[in-house]
Order: structure tokens, then C-alpha cells, then sequence
């Protein structure tokens, strides 16, 4: 079943919590509906498509029913920057504030009282410990499809009481090759950084249901899930916009071979592949 694809036309920052690590400069920041979110800014060190990219790659995650947190349009207010000293870009030792208006927000993936959240586990204790492993093999088929030109990011959640951790998928920004919007495929790319994740890939239906799934879609649907994107986000360029769907529409098809260059790298990441 696919996710949830809501934005929230009517959200804004009320407060800064801190700043976030990685190469946007992300804050943390609670907002008008009570929840967290990590807010990236249009004046990000990257690009500001990347904030597109987010939006877009991230919505079509939620549709293929892959675990990322869900996207909203933020509204950022020149008071708030104006009176929270935290909220700065750092570009080569300048600080300079961050952008106001409609900014990218991602839903924080835990309860910051309830729930612990790990950027890393050891090797033992992720295999054994991790309830839905086998997303990792869904996701793959998605970076390959999206081009993402990063490693694939990914957290580990588990509620304070729980046995179990969550492997949630975030930072889609460099979907779509950052800020070029072009697809230089390579076998290494947009993969995780550890091999053990697909160490339970025996076949193509290890990939099931999210590659068929993004195999039948349909440009419509496509369309669909780039609705309520501001247009500044992608420099008002409505052309290169429709050459990104149609691109990712003919691309469908190609996530297989895609699949396969992988599997034949010097990584040999399927192991356990029986086909």
C-alpha cells in the first residue's frame, strides 16, 4: 500500500530547535501544528532544487510505499529569522540568514521524548534488530530509478521500550542529480553504504512490490505527486520541469538493467541471488 503524500498548505515555523548536520544546513524546527520538522531553506549551500528534489522524490517514496517522512510547503517569517541567531547559512565564513518565505519541511521520524533515533548501528544488531530490512532492497530500485546521486541516508528509530528498530529513508535532495536535474548513471551510486542490507536479496522479487509498482506508472501520476511544489523551488522553469517528468517516466523502464549493472559491480552485493 502506498503512503501518505499530504503537504500541508498552511504550516509555518514557530520555533528553531537546532541546527542539524549535513551539507544543507537543515534546522530542526517545531511548527504551527505542534510537530517537528527538518526545514531545509531555499539559500542552502547545495542548490535550490534540492528542495524540489526533496518534495518530489520524497512523494514518489511515500507512493511506492517506501518508509521517508512525510513532506510540507513551511512558511518561514522574516520575524522569526530576524530574532533566532541560530538561523544562519554558513558560506565560506559568512554567515548569512536564512531564506523567509516558503521553505522544504520534513517531518522529524520520531517523538523527540518517546523515541531514539541512530544514524548508524553496528552490523549484528541492525541485521537482527531491524523489523523492515527488506525496505532496503525497495529503496535501491527507487535511487536507481530517481538517479540519486548521494548514498543512500537512512536513521533507525525504536521507541524507548521496544526490541525493534525502524529504518526510515531521508535526504532524497540529490534525487535527480542535485541541482542538474540530469542522470549520470553509475553502479555505485545511490546505494547503501553496507552490503549486509541486501545480504536477503535472492531474486527480483526481493524488489516487490515497489519496482513494478514504479514500472506501471503513468505521467499523470507523475503530475499528480508534483503538485503544490512552489514554482521558485525550480526557478519558475516550467520546461525543465516537464522534461524531469518525462524523464523519470521513460526512466521506468531502465531500473532493471540499472538493478543489474549493480549486481554485477565489484561490490557483488546479492550474494544469496538465485536467478
Amino acid at each position: 500500500m502506498s503512503g501518505s503524500t499530504t503537504t500541508n498548505p498552511n504550516l509555518y515555523a514557530v520555533q528553531q530547535i537546532r541546527r542539524m548536520r549535513g551539507g544543507s544546513q537543515s534546522q530542526l524546527m517545531r511548527a504551527s501544528d505542534g510537530g517537528f520538522y527538518v526545514v531545509k531553506f531555499q539559500n542552502n549551500p547545495q542548490d535550490i532544487r534540492v528542495l524540489a528534489n526533496e518534495f518530489l522524490a520524497t512523494r514518489l517514496g511515500l507512493w511506492l510505499g517506501l518508509p521517508m517522512p512525510e513532506v510540507s510547503v513551511i512558511e518561514v517569517s522574516d520575524w522569526l529569522v530576524a530574532n533566532t541567531p541560530d538561523l544562519r547559512i554558513d558560506l565560506a565564513g559568512v554567515a548569512t540568514p536564512c531564506s523567509t518565505g516558503l521553505q522544504l519541511a520534513s517531518r522529524y521520524v520520531a517523538d523527540p521524548v518517546q523515541e531514539m533515533v541512530f544514524d548508524y548501528l553496528p552490523e549484528n544488531v541492525m541485521l537482527e534488530k531491524t523489523q523492515n530490512m527488506a525496505d532496503f532492497a525497495a529503496v535501491l530500485a527507487f535511487d536507481k530509478w530517481t538517479g540519486n546521486a548521494d548514498g543512500r541516508q537512512a536513521v533507525f528509530t525504536k521507541k524507548v521500550r521496544a526490541r525493534k528498530y525502524r529504518a526510515t529513508f531521508i535526504d532524497q535532495g540529490y534525487c535527480f542529480n542535485a541541482g542538474q536535474w540530469d542522470f549520470p548513471d553509475s553502479p555505485l551510486r545511490g546505494v547503501y553504504a553496507r552490503n549486509c542490507v541486501y545480504e536477503k536479496v535472492a531474486g527480483w522479487e526481493s524488489f516487490e512490490p515497489a519496482l513494478s509498482r514504479l514500472e506501471q506508472i503513468d505521467s499523470a501520476e507523475l503530475w499528480q505527486l508534483a503538485q503544490g511544489m512552489p514554482e521558485e523551488w525550480y526557478q519558475h522553469d516550467a520546461q525543465a520541469l516537464a522534461r524531469l517528468i518525462g524523464t523519470l517516466y521513460q526512466r521506468r523502464l531502465l531500473v532493471r538493467d540499472l538493478i543489474i549493472a549493480f549486481r554485477n559491480s565489484s561490490r557483488n552485493p546479492f550474494p544469496n541471488w538465485k536467478d
